[in-house]
């Protein structure tokens, strides 16, 4: 671990930077990416499938309010938690049920993903600024925000298949941007080692 302390900067000792973590960044770009390629290739089972998984997740939620009914503090406590499971299942179910009718407010919750995402990648880029291909990730975080509004704003149409197709485009985005990243990384990580050797 090094620490910039000749120059004034801050000292990175005891915290990974890029340098020591380019390899996973590039991994987890390129998974990404082949998700978001077999995303757009197949827009209505990735959105299926995402409904499905909230379906299911809703359940368990349900589950959990249930049992912790049981734990709540006086009579109003229990109904309130019990109120709250009834609320995650009959939502859970429904979607399990018919989980092309819950792509529908599935894009809500896609929209949201979309704007913090890209409102995060935007955060992170101008943390690495300075950094090879930094403008990448900020690409990415721009064109996260956009396609949240898109979707917010009937842009694409209501299609059954839109969710899972700007989904795999989001992806695809994003991985390509993790990779690049941690390409140069990589190369800056390369140049400070060639320096040292020969320094």
């Amino acid at each position: 671990m090094s620490t910039r302390s000749e120059g004034g900067g801050e000292s990175t000792a005891g915290r990974p930077g890029l340098e020591e973590s380019w390899r996973l960044l590039e991994v987890g770009g390129v998974l990404l990416a082949v998700l978001g390629v077999l995303a757009v290739l197949f827009p209505l089972a990735t959105g299926v499938s995402v409904s499905v998984l909230l379906g299911g997740l809703l359940v368990v939620g349900a589950l959990v309010h249930v049992a912790h009914a049981f734990r709540g503090p006086g009579w109003r406590g229990f109904a309130w938690q019990v109120l709250l499971g009834v609320v995650y299942a009959v939502a859970g179910v429904a979607m399990l049920a018919n989980p092309v009718l819950g792509l529908a407010s599935l894009t809500l919750i896609v929209v949201a993903y979309f704007i913090v995402s890209g409102a995060v990648e935007l955060a992170i880029g101008a943390g690495i600024r300075g950094q090879p291909n930094w403008l990448w990730m900020v690409a990415s975080g721009a064109l996260s925000v956009l396609l949240g509004a898109v979707l917010w704003l009937g842009l694409l149409g209501v299609g059954r298949s839109v969710v899972g197709l700007v989904l795999g485009v989001k992806l695809v985005i994003t991985g390509v941007a993790m990779l690049l990243v941690g390409r140069g990384a990589d190369r800056t990580a390369d140049e400070s080692s060639t320096s040292e050797v020969a320094g």
